[in-house]
């Protein structure tokens, strides 16, 4: 958390405005500050000072988890892990909070904030974003995501399904939430082996992923906690954290169980273990 439709709702905040926030798009930085030092992987605070000065948004990208902040020479990239927010706010109005990390200040006062209660985000520049994006698979609305080509993968592994897709170097941008209703969408026992999916099930999943995220960023993403403000698509889980609660399909008792040392929720009776 925050997971992809969260990213992806935090992205086109900053790009077209939104969530209490003005764009950051056509903006001139002015300069950076870092208020926990291992917020900045790299370069070195006074290096990233000098390399972005100056420098105009020209758009802002997501890859998986990762949000990209394209200027003129070179990319932004931060990475929010498991309770990182973005804010945009002008100087004047606004308050600085606890866990606030990295501040981008741009040169007609408005200011990108990330704030991080546990320490975990992350923020590089770069003029290669491969060198970070590189170790990634595919993203779910790739094109080139196609149903044979994600059978094949799935063959080409022994895992389990629900830890296989939660590996962001097979496919990038699902956690807990999001695999959970997956899942339980597509009807698959989340302690299935990836190779003992038919190709039916393989196209039933992708699709299911497609649907669940679409969902999900339609719904500003999930709000479950104090890490991610705005969402609703929690009021419409169908098995995460539902644990005890009747299947909205088939009104059988959700279950919880670990796979892959996450809870995981489940519907026996949709998700038969089967195979």
């Amino acid at each position: 958390m925050p997971e992809l439709p969260e990213v992806e709702t935090i992205v086109r905040a900053l790009r077209s405005g939104g969530r209490g926030g003005l764009p950051i798009l056509n903006r001139t930085v002015e300069s950076t500050e870092v208020l926990w030092s291992k917020t900045l992987a790299s370069p070195t605070l006074d290096e990233l000072h000098i390399q972005v000065r100056g420098q105009i948004v020209k758009d802002v990208l997501r890859r998986g988890k990762y949000i990209i902040i394209q200027l003129d020479r070179g990319y932004l990239l931060i990475h929010l892990r498991m309770s990182g927010d973005l804010r945009v706010t002008s100087a004047i109005k606004d308050t600085p909070l606890p866990h606030d990390r990295f501040v981008l200040r741009f040169a007609d006062g408005i200011r990108l904030i990330f704030n991080d209660a546990r320490k975990f985000g992350r923020v590089w520049f770069t003029r290669d974003p491969e060198q970070i994006l590189g170790k990634l698979g595919v993203d779910p609305f790739d094109p080139s995501l196609t149903a044979p080509f994600l059978f094949s993968n799935l063959q080409s592994k022994k895992k389990h399904i629900k830890s296989l897709l939660l590996d962001q170097s097979f496919l990038a941008g699902l956690g807990n939430i999001y695999t959970d209703e997956s899942l339980h969408r597509a009807g698959i026992h989340p302690l299935r082996l990836s190779n003992s999916l038919t190709k039916p099930e393989a196209g039933r999943l992708l699709q299911a992923i497609r649907d669940t995220l679409e969902e999900g960023i339609n719904r500003n993403g999930a709000s479950i906690d104090w890490v991610y403000r705005g969402g609703d698509f929690q009021n419409c889980f169908r098995v995460y954290q539902l644990t005890g609660k009747p299947c909205p399909v088939c009104g059988t008792i959700i279950e919880r169980i670990i796979a892959g040392q996450r809870g995981t929720h489940f519907c026996p009776r949709c998700q038969p273990k089967g195979v």
